[in-house]
């Protein structure tokens, strides 16, 4: 396991505690909030974005970025619902959805370690260039009325009071610690993102990792946009719209550097409930919706400032340590005969 530096394990410590004071105000200020079904929809009602935010958080800590998650979602949506309006059984469009996600992580990942241009760049076109595939789709129309069984996988309890989308996610959250904190391939993915060339000398085949976490990406992306068009039992071409504001936000304000390398699924968990919670408590006080993504942004712009900063004061503060001790060893050095 990739070890993390001390600021970062005070971050989760951080986030426990920012976490513990948003239940404790979302508790006082209302009565709903412990109920079963709200606790519930807490992971409900957002369970596409936190399944994205878990390959989001490889590809960050290996250095890379995927805008394209978003668009992604609703153009699998798209696919699978433009098939079943054309009278398409939908195991057919669901399967077709999950292999156009493969093909558009793989062409993140080739033009991203192949070809050698940027993520934030490819990624960027795609979120362009899917999102406009989706509307030639649908265009501006709305596509539902999917059958019973397909609508249930979103909405309709599973085991206990849980859906099939949220037992889904725990699964994957298992599985994604599992693979990131205890195997060699997420040994892999830290080293890649701390140095890719040092990983490429010390024998690591850098291009077929980053392939990996990029088609993962993308397969995700497509399941959870499966899973919302089951959920709303419809599906539009803009549906998914800003998706990767949130992700992105979950991943970086757990304690992933943007820059690659740090970070961990614990913190990235944390930053989740964190999200969840105040996005519920909003939401219960009647908070707008444009509100509540002010707030998401404010928290982006914390996650991003705050270890910057932390960096910046501790380099400064071993620079003054150094200066203080070079003069008396210099004196030192002069004086032995």
């Amino acid at each position: 396991m990739a070890r993390r530096p001390g600021w970062l394990r005070g971050w989760e410590g951080l986030l426990l505690v920012i976490l513990i004071l948003v239940v404790a105000f979302n508790v006082i200020n209302t009565r709903y909030y412990l109920g079963i079904q709200n606790l519930v929809n807490l992971f409900e009602l957002h369970i596409e974005e936190i399944m994205v935010a878990l390959t989001m958080t490889f590809l960050i800590v290996n250095g890379e970025i995927d805008l394209t998650v978003g668009s992604m979602m609703g153009l699998a949506g798209c696919v699978m619902a433009s098939m079943w309006e054309k009278g398409i059984p939908v195991q057919y469009g669901i399967a077709t959805a999950l292999v156009v996600g493969i093909l558009a992580g793989a062409f993140n990942g080739f033009m991203s370690t192949y070809v050698g241009l940027s993520s934030l760049i490819v990624t960027l076109a795609g979120l362009i260039g899917f999102r406009g595939l989706a509307f030639v789709l649908l265009e501006d129309r709305s596509v539902g009325n999917f059958p019973e069984w397909f609508n249930h996988l979103g909405q309709q309890p599973l085991i206990g009071p849980f859906p099939f989308a949220v037992l889904a996610f725990f699964v994957m959250l298992a599985i994604s610690i599992v693979i990131l904190h205890s195997t060699g391939f997420g040994r892999y993915v830290y080293v890649i993102g701390n140095n890719k060339e040092v990983a490429r000398y010390a024998g690591v085949n850098v291009r077929r990792v980053k392939m990996t976490l990029f088609v993962a990406s993308g397969l995700v992306s497509a399941f959870a946009g499966l899973l919302l068009a089951a959920r709303t039992g419809s599906m539009r071409g803009d549906t998914g719209t800003g998706t990767e504001l949130t992700v992105i936000t979950m991943v970086v304000f757990g304690g992933v550097s943007i820059f690659g390398g740090t970070g961990s699924l614990f913190g990235v968990l944390l930053s989740i409930l964190i999200t969840l919670n105040l996005r519920n408590g909003m939401g219960l006080l009647n908070i707008s919706g444009d509100v509540q993504t002010g707030v998401l942004g404010l928290l982006l712009v914390v996650a991003v400032f705050v270890p910057t900063m932390g960096n910046a004061l501790r380099s400064l503060f071993k620079r003054r340590q150094v200066s203080t001790h070079l003069p008396v060893a210099e004196e030192q050095k002069g004086g032995t005969p």
